[in-house]
């Protein structure tokens, strides 16, 4: 009877210093660190598995064959339009492309017979020819710049003009004056647009329709930068309700 008690007293604690070491063996194990959770506190256990991304949804079955992009709006313009502009460095070309393109206008540039260089555009140097001219100006004795044409094929069936310039020295430059000069404007409304890094319009649309004797309805238009976006363009066209 005392042997097979002492046996069962050594199966006990047996027992209990095996599972004292599991205990021991567990509290190293790595794997139960404490992991970030993903709010930013901390949880216990194994950190969660990635969860199985979700598969996309079908795209839905076009009704009646394979589904088409959406098409630009189409300008629809209220009457003839004609988009006359003189550009001396590209700049007031680029925005007089894009009128035209979006009204679906007609486009006639003012050329110089004696086209502006690089260094005729110095303004900064005293010699140079535009400013060379502004004196002229100040002094009320610069002749017109000629044009190489000033006659627009059909002009009596346009009732929208769109005259365009870049600005030189607060005013509209001044080798639009011939073509100004020169046609009649009377029933057209026309909308003034120049380019420019800083100078808007200013009295530009007043000295212009003053020129033209007063015929036509002129309307301020709007500056844009050299770097004007297609969408600058019609931003403003678009609020003009011609198309």
């Amino acid at each position: 009877m005392r042997k097979l008690l002492i046996m069962i007293l050594s199966l006990v604690l047996a027992s209990g210093l095996a599972a004292l070491a599991a205990c021991n063996s567990a509290a190293d194990d790595p794997a139960d660190d404490p992991v970030d959770g993903p709010s930013g506190g901390t949880q216990t256990g194994e950190p969660d598995e990635p969860s199985e991304p979700e598969e996309p949804d079908e795209p839905d079955e076009p009704s009646g064959g394979e589904e088409q992009p959406d098409e630009p709006d189409e300008p629809v313009a209220d009457g003839s339009v004609l988009v006359v502009y003189f550009s001396a460095t590209g700049n007031t070309e680029q925005v007089a492309n894009y009128i035209a393109e979006y009204t679906g206008g007609d486009i006639f540039e003012l050329v110089p017979v004696e086209p502006y260089t690089s260094a005729d555009l110095r303004w900064t140097d005293d010699n140079s020819r535009v400013v060379q001219e502004y004196a002229e100006k100040q002094a009320g004795t610069l002749e017109t710049v000629e044009l190489e044409d000033v006659t627009v094929e059909n002009w009596e069936n346009y009732d929208t003009v769109f005259l365009g310039f870049p600005i030189w020295w607060y005013e509209a430059a001044w080798p639009v004056y011939d073509f100004v000069e020169t046609n009649d404007f009377t029933g057209k409304t026309i909308y003034t647009f120049c380019t420019s890094s800083s100078s808007g319009l200013g009295g530009s649309t007043e000295v212009l329709e003053a020129m033209a004797g007063g015929n036509g309805t002129w309307l301020d238009g709007r500056r844009f930068r050299s770097s004007a976006s297609q969408s600058d363009v019609k931003s403003w066209i678009d609020t003009l309700n011609i198309i």
